[in-house]
């Protein structure tokens, strides 16, 4: 199967706009032999702005899924090209709102997970389900942005069946306990034309991209599965975002890669054959869950604020 990735820089709160984005790459991804194409978190609506909107204005950006506006257009491009599509919006569903990545084809939603780590906004609900589903001949899973950084999400949605995991995100450049790790100046994005070699150092640093290889490439690997990961290109919201969107094998290596600062998309072929040949593959196959079952199942309280969200709260 040939899968897509796509990055591009969405607008605020601007569906139509950010739509006719998806379509746009959608269609080149179909014109370039790719037989889907997945994009980032909350792409339909855009991410990081979302974190000071009230109830209100958070319940008027949400939608109905499937009947809501932004799905039904999302499926009318799917049909128009013939391909299938993984997006995400901001959904609303017997009185709570959820950050939802959904897949649809031309006949309609093939899939929809809610972010079960969702932080962004106080007023959004936790999805509670892990989500499996066939694709193409694929048995395909969804987490979304921080729920890939809980390795048990991964671990047990590779369980499930997954093969091919969509990790959806708006992640990287932004302030970590972990050294060297902050935000991008803004000179380097208004200057990226002149000197684009300092833009892609930053991106590539441990700002962006080293962090992503610290853990990303281990996700694939420890559980033997494709990584199709999305991210947006230049800002989102206020948070200037590095890209790197890729896609990566069983064994960790990165297949190919977007080093644009465009809305761009990359395509690889993967293959069921390089998955029971993974060293994740045998290492599931040689657990035995009745020596920490209990120990990985015991109570436990999530604390899933970032570092910049608690600075963010602080000065407030």
């Amino acid at each position: 199967m040939n899968i897509a990735v796509a990055q591009f820089q969405p607008k605020d709160g601007d569906k139509a706009y950010n739509l006719s984005v998806i379509r746009k790459l959608a269609e080149k991804a179909k014109s370039n032999g790719a037989d889907l194409i997945s994009f980032h978190e909350m792409s339909i609506t855009a991410y990081t702005y979302t974190k000071d909107l009230t109830l209100e204005q958070l319940t008027d950006l949400a939608e109905d899924v499937p009947n809501g506006k932004s799905t039904k257009e999302l499926i009318a491009i799917s049909n128009d090209l013939d391909i299938p599509i993984l997006a995400g919006l901001v959904e609303k569903s017997d009185g709570k709102i959820y950050n939802t990545y959904i897949c649809v084809a031309g006949d309609g939603v093939v899939a929809k997970y809610r972010k079960i780590h969702p932080f962004i906004n106080p007023y959004m609900s936790a999805g509670d389900e892990y989500c499996v589903f066939d694709l193409l001949g694929w048995k395909c899973g969804i987490l979304i942005c921080y729920d890939n950084n809980v390795i048990e999400n991964v671990r047990a949605t590779s369980l499930l069946g997954a093969e091919l995991i969509f990790a959806p995100h708006v992640t990287g450049c932004t302030p970590s306990a972990m050294p060297h790790r902050d935000y991008v100046d803004d000179k380097y994005w208004q200057n990226r034309a002149n000197d684009p070699v300092s833009l892609r150092m930053e991106f590539d640093g441990p700002k962006g991209r080293r962090w992503l290889m610290r853990w990303l490439p281990a996700r694939a690997y420890d559980n033997g599965v494709y990584y199709a990961f999305t991210n947006p290109i230049g800002y989102d919201g206020e948070h200037l975002k590095n890209g790197n969107s890729m896609i990566i094998d069983p064994y960790g290596e990165v297949l190919s890669e977007i080093k644009s600062f465009e809305d761009e998309i990359t395509i690889s072929k993967i293959t069921k054959e390089k998955i029971q040949l993974s060293g994740g593959w045998r290492y599931k196959n040689a657990r035995r869950p009745e020596l920490y079952k209990h120990i990985i199942g015991g109570n436990h309280k999530s604390e899933t604020t970032p570092v910049w969200m608690k600075e963010k709260t602080a000065k407030d």
